[in-house]
């Protein structure tokens, strides 16, 4: 029954942006087409991708940090780049909140993105369109060789690096980004505090918080799956190895030896900013190895495991998952356009922002 229920669902999520590659601006879409830029700024994609490309080449981890920035903004107010403002006279910065505090990361690459459009294409692309373009090309270059033997032609090791990547749709999860968002004109400390799922969170919470925002239990399994690659911190699973149901004994789903591993890092006091890879098998590589830690009692966050432990529905994605990669690409890539599309601002509404850290009137 769980079998053919994920089947069904995949085949759901098999929809004309996978099939096609592209997708025509629609209401389906918020307005939001890949081609938005075509006109006022056509190496608008080529210039993101070159300097995420340059930015994962100096440091894996920044890859990682992108997605999680753009899901980070998504999900407070919608995909508006309101994360990305700073402390204001007007604004109390979302960088602040809990879930951001000393954690996300990734300014710096978008403000080096933004200022070289601006340059070619003065107020023409969004913030907002760049955190979303920025996830969709790190995903790209973090990926695996072994998915790229059907294209024998070229160099895997060089195809990680290049924009022949995105023109074959090939290696990590691809997708088209839809685009035409503007930037907001504000931000929600309270929003990232509140929405955020945290790694401490129960399923149903994480489940309802998912659904506020118009994504399903797909979306959730699926783009937990991003942690596939990046790091996490001790304060994030120390509940896990010490005191999980508030009896002072570790989490009794997490695999032993891998608790007593984790321990010798992560001590009962101290060490909150130590980090740990979210998948310990290929941290640096986007595939599926996240979901076969799970099932091996290897999953980091308590917000992994419970995937496998709380529900019927969510274990089988798990499995499948585990099972097939190229399942798990497509539905993280239209997971990902899914969450992208969360309230976006079009027309007339916001901005686009000459500085990503604060409005056009700052003052």
């Amino acid at each position: 029954m769980a079998t053919s229920m994920v089947c069904l669902v995949a085949l759901c999520l098999l929809s004309p942006l996978l099939l096609a590659g592209a997708v025509v601006g629609n209401p389906g879409y918020g307005g939001l087409f890949p081609q938005f830029y075509d006109h006022s700024c056509p190496k608008a994609k080529e210039m993101v991708h070159s300097i995420v490309a340059q930015a994962v080449a100096r440091e894996t981890r920044m890859a990682a940090s992108l997605v999680r920035l753009h899901f980070h903004d998504c999900f407070v107010k919608g995909c508006d780049a309101s994360v990305l403002l700073d402390n204001s006279t007007n604004i109390v910065s979302e960088k602040g909140s809990n879930p951001n505090r000393n954690s996300i990361r990734g300014f710096e690459v978008v403000d080096q993105i933004k200022v070289a459009l601006e340059t070619a294409c003065p107020g023409t692309v969004s913030c907002a369109d760049i955190l979303a373009l920025a996830a969709r090309d790190s995903t790209i270059l973090v990926c695996s060789p072994p998915f790229l033997s059907s294209h024998k032609s070229t160099n895997p090791a060089s195809m990680c690096d290049s924009l022949t990547l995105i023109k074959l749709q090939v290696g990590g999860p691809y997708w088209e980004v839809p685009l035409g968002r503007r930037d907001s004109l504000g931000a929600s400390i309270q929003g990232s505090n509140n929405d955020i799922p945290a790694p401490n969170n129960t399923l149903p919470t994480i489940i309802t918080k998912f659904k506020r925002l118009g994504l399903n239990v797909v979306d959730v399994v699926a783009l937990s799956g991003g942690h596939t690659i990046g790091l996490s911190r001790c304060t994030s699973f120390r509940q896990r190895l010490y005191n999980q149901s508030g009896n002072g004994l570790a989490d009794s789903t997490l695999d032993v030896s891998f608790a007593a591993q984790l321990r010798q890092g992560c001590p009962r006091s101290g060490g909150d900013n130590n980090l740990f890879p979210l998948d310990a098998v290929s941290s640096t590589k986007f595939d599926n190895f996240y979901f076969k830690n799970i099932l091996a009692g290897r999953g980091l966050l308590s917000s992994d495991e419970v995937l496998l432990t709380k529900s019927a529905e969510t274990a089988a994605l798990v499995k499948a998952y585990a099972d097939d990669v190229h399942l798990f690409f497509q539905h993280f890539a239209q997971s990902m356009v899914n969450m992208g599309n969360i309230s976006p601002l079009t027309g007339s509404k916001g901005e686009i922002r000459k500085n990503c850290r604060r409005l056009n009137n700052y003052h």
